[in-house]
This record gives C-alpha cells, sequence and structure tokens, in this order.
C-alpha cells in the first residue's frame, strides 16, 4: 500500500451563489414559477398582499429577542423584521397588456416520429428513419449524408436511402431534402406535377435562373414566355424551408423582465415585478419559536434550514432586480440614440464594454440578456439585441451590423422586380456609401433577412392588350422561393 499527500486548489461556488446565478438566467415567467413552487414549498414562505404590506413593516418595528434556551441559535440572524419583505416595484401607469400566446404543442421531430410509426416500416427500417429524422434541422432539411448515417448505424447505404426515400413522403412536403432543388423537386412530386414544365426548370435549369432571363429561358425550354412566367409564378409558391414557421421549440409568452421610460429628459429603468408575488417571512412561525420553548432539535433544525432557503431566495430576487437594473441603465447611457430615434441609429456595443462599466464578469452580462426583454419608447426588444458588432465605414465611423442589414433590406424594397439587385450589386452601393464588408458577408445578410436571391425575385414587365408596359408584382413570403 502507497499513501500519497496531495495538495489541491479546487474552487467551489457557495449555494447562495449557484441560486442567485440560476435566477438571474430566468425570464420573468420562469422566475415566477419558481417563486410560487417555493410559496408551496416552504412553509416560512408567504406572500403579502399590496394592502398588508404597510401593516406588516409598522407592526415588526421592535427588534426580535433570542432565546439562549435554543441551542444557541442565533435566530435573529433568521427572523428580521420588514427586511423580510420582498417589495416590488409599484409600475402601472403606461404599462402594456401582455395577451399570451399560444404554445405550440409538437416540434417537427415529434410530428415525423409519429408518422414514422403510423408507416410500413419495420422494426430496423424504423430505427433507421429515427436516426435519419434526429438528423433533420429546424428548416426541414437533412443534415448528415446518407454514407455517414450508413456507417453510424453500421447498415448499408442503400437500406439508409431506402428509408429516406419514405421519410421524404412525410408532412411537410419538402421534408428530409439534402439541399434546395431536392425539397423543390419533392414538393412539386407530392402536389402531382412530376410530368409539369415547373418540375423540368427545378431540375434542369434551377441553376441558371440567376443569369437567364425568362425569353432565353423560354427559348432554352422551347416553350411560350407566357408558360415559363407561369411555371416560374408556381415555384415561388414551394416552401424553400419546409419547416421554417409550423414546427419550432414551444412558443412562450413574451414578458418584458424590465421597462425603459422617458421622464423629463432621462430614461429611466424599472423592473417589471408585476408578476411576481411579494414574499416574507411568515410572522406567526415568528412567535412559534419566541414563546414555544419546548420545540424538539428535529424541528428547530427543519425550520432553521427553510428560513436559510427563505432568505437565500429573497436576497437573490433582489440581487436578480439590481444587477438587471445596472446592466440595463449602462446600455440605455451607450444606446441612448437608439431609445430617442429608433433602431437605424443603434451602435456597435459588446458585452465586453459593459461588463467593464459595470465591473461584472461578462458571463453575467451574458446571463442578463439571454431570453429576457426589455419594453422601450420603440417596442420589446430581447436584451441581447442592443448587443452587436460594428463594420468600418471609410470615413472612421463605425456603424452595426443590424444598421447595415436594415440598408440592405431597404435597398431590396426599392429595388426594379424586373432586374433585382443581385450580392454584387448590392455590395457596390454599401461600397459607395462607405460601408466596407465582403460581398459573401453581404449574402450571409440577406439570408439572415429571410430574403431569396436575386433569381427568385426576378419579376418581367409584360405587354398588355394595350400594347403599355404592365409590371406584375408579387409579395414573397420569407418561406418562399
Amino acid at each position: 500500500m502507497k499513501l500519497d499527500l496531495q495538495m489541491r486548489l479546487k474552487q467551489t461556488l457557495a449555494p447562495q451563489l449557484i441560486q442567485s446565478l440560476r435566477l438571474l438566467q430566468m425570464p420573468l415567467l420562469k422566475l415566477e414559477q419558481v417563486i410560487r413552487q417555493e410559496l408551496s414549498t416552504n412553509p416560512l414562505l408567504e406572500e403579502v398582499e399590496a394592502t398588508e404590506e404597510t401593516a406588516s413593516v409598522s407592526e415588526n418595528q421592535e427588534e426580535v429577542q433570542v432565546d439562549p434556551q435554543l441551542d444557541k441559535i442565533n435566530w435573529e440572524d433568521y427572523l428580521g423584521d420588514e427586511n423580510e419583505i420582498h417589495f416590488r416595484e409599484e409600475k402601472d401607469k403606461g404599462e402594456e397588456r401582455w395577451e399570451k400566446t399560444p404554445v405550440l404543442e409538437k416540434t417537427l421531430y415529434d410530428h415525423l416520429i409519429e408518422q414514422l410509426h403510423f408507416s410500413r416500416l419495420d422494426k430496423e427500417e424504423i430505427k433507421i428513419g429515427d436516426y435519419i429524422i434526429g438528423n433533420i434541422n429546424d428548416s426541414g432539411y437533412l443534415v448528415c449524408s446518407i454514407e455517414e448515417m450508413a456507417s453510424a448505424l453500421d447498415v448499408l447505404p442503400e437500406k439508409v436511402s431506402k428509408v429516406l426515400s419514405a421519410v421524404q413522403t412525410f408532412d411537410p412536403p419538402g421534408v428530409g431534402a439534402r439541399d434546395l432543388k431536392e425539397s423543390l423537386l419533392i414538393q412539386l412530386k407530392q402536389k402531382g406535377f412530376e410530368d409539369s414544365l415547373a418540375y423540368r426548370i427545378v431540375r434542369d435549369h434551377l441553376n441558371e435562373l440567376e443569369r437567364k432571363s425568362l425569353s432565353q429561358l423560354s427559348r432554352l425550354l422551347g416553350t411560350s414566355f407566357e408558360e415559363v412566367q407561369k411555371a416560374m409564378d408556381f415555384i415561388r409558391t414551394l416552401n424553400s424551408k419546409p419547416a421554417r414557421g409550423k414546427f419550432t421549440r414551444p412558443a412562450t409568452p413574451v414578458v418584458p423582465d424590465l421597462i425603459v421610460e422617458k421622464v423629463g429628459e432621462e430614461f429611466v429603468v424599472y423592473h417589471n415585478d408585476k408578476h411576481i408575488p411579494r414574499l416574507r417571512v411568515s410572522p406567526i412561525y415568528k412567535e412559534l419559536l419566541k414563546k414555544d420553548k419546548s420545540n424538539s432539535p428535529e424541528t428547530k433544525n427543519y425550520i432553521k434550514e427553510k428560513l436559510e432557503q427563505a432568505r437565500w431566495l429573497l436576497n437573490s430576487i433582489d440581487q436578480r432586480r439590481s444587477t438587471m437594473i445596472k446592466v440595463m441603465e449602462k446600455i440605455v447611457e451607450e444606446q441612448k440614440d437608439f431609445f430617442e430615434r429608433g433602431p437605424s441609429f443603434l451602435k456597435p456595443l459588446t458585452m465586453e464594454t459593459i461588463a467593464e462599466m459595470v465591473g461584472m464578469n461578462v458571463a453575467t452580462i451574458s446571463r442578463v440578456s439571454n431570453s429576457k426583454y426589455v419594453q422601450t419608447p420603440q417596442g420589446i426588444f430581447e436584451i441581447r439585441y442592443f448587443f452587436n458588432t460594428g463594420v468600418s465605414k471609410e470615413n472612421g465611423e463605425e456603424v452595426s451590423k443590424r444598421s447595415v442589414k436594415r440598408i440592405i433590406e431597404e435597398l431590396i424594397k426599392k429595388e426594379n422586380p424586373a432586374t433585382p439587385l443581385s450580392d454584387q450589386e448590392l455590395f457596390n452601393l454599401l461600397k459607395k456609401e462607405g460601408i466596407k464588408i465582403a460581398r459573401r458577408t453581404v449574402s450571409k445578410y440577406r439570408e439572415e433577412l429571410k430574403i431569396m436571391p436575386a433569381r427568385f425575385r426576378k419579376r418581367i414587365a409584360k405587354e398588355n392588350s394595350n400594347n403599355s408596359l404592365e409590371e406584375v408584382v408579387t409579395t414573397h413570403p420569407s418561406d418562399s422561393v
């Protein structure tokens, strides 16, 4: 036997700090659920109505006396007076009313798995199908190759291909495709248009649509301009992302944690405590401990534990509120032009900058901003919205990424439908404005805005019966081609 003596430096988080970080991460509705859960399990916590709050403070002005007989427990450390009450800020004036949104019952995965188990596949094929569905992203596309899946499952690629063909017949149409072309062909096939001109255009000429006019396409296909126009109109009704907007993560109501309002010439940040119960330590247990000296050690230990939990919870809620307000006040200070004049005046801002200003860790700023919302004079925004990288202009000025995306969006709105702006043309226009970004970045921003490439936005004006030009204008939904 060999004994080794080692010294090791280990960092651990105190339970109170863990609870504070956990509450800081929670959005408002989740916090309310946790508090109500604590109210139902901790007998020393109780909810205070507004009418009781003032009375509770005045009735508890005297200091709690400590009984030396109770195992020398300093109950004064646990039984406070008016400080036991968790106040919320009264902010009813001008506050918006939020309507709860319906929650989606199924995810795309659930929807596809249900169809898989109703199919006529055997057990091994269902196992393969389950793996395939697990590799389909939120847009409905398969993100793994047949060979990779066959290797992972230790089966022949032919078997995976057979099951994939079955999955591609599921709802929504076009799901399980590996690229846009395959998705469009699946949708056309399911609609019974396998022998149509639209099917031929997608199958043989999809990559040429940006380079060729409809007149050139009609000559190539040996058909009339009107027939090609009609086929293209039909193709535009198909979904480029078959599952987008239909099956997402369960929707949750958006209730802002913070409210920013202009009072006089200044912006004031409030914490939206309307949905949070007001808490205090139950005075009944205070009286019980002061008067009854015959409590067993088990009872005293139980009450001590629950008192600690109650105090930690109240402190964590207060710390969460003060941290969020402190961070938001600095954001307002840095983004004052946005709050005064609107989204076009959003400036580049990083979490590191705010973390340095408030003297906190970047991870804390991330917890404050993630999945939490703020009500502002410009509307309701996720707190994370105010953090964005910058793009340099030729004059040295910094422009936020969101402002650049807004410019791209405006340029596309004003384009001629007959000759839509390509990504290269957008790049050139931005360059004239002094905005220095790469062409591939323009494509990335356009995709993030859910705007289709120029070849799918193209509309051709044609002559009407009076030989005058009539512009055909269509709207393109974000999920359509």
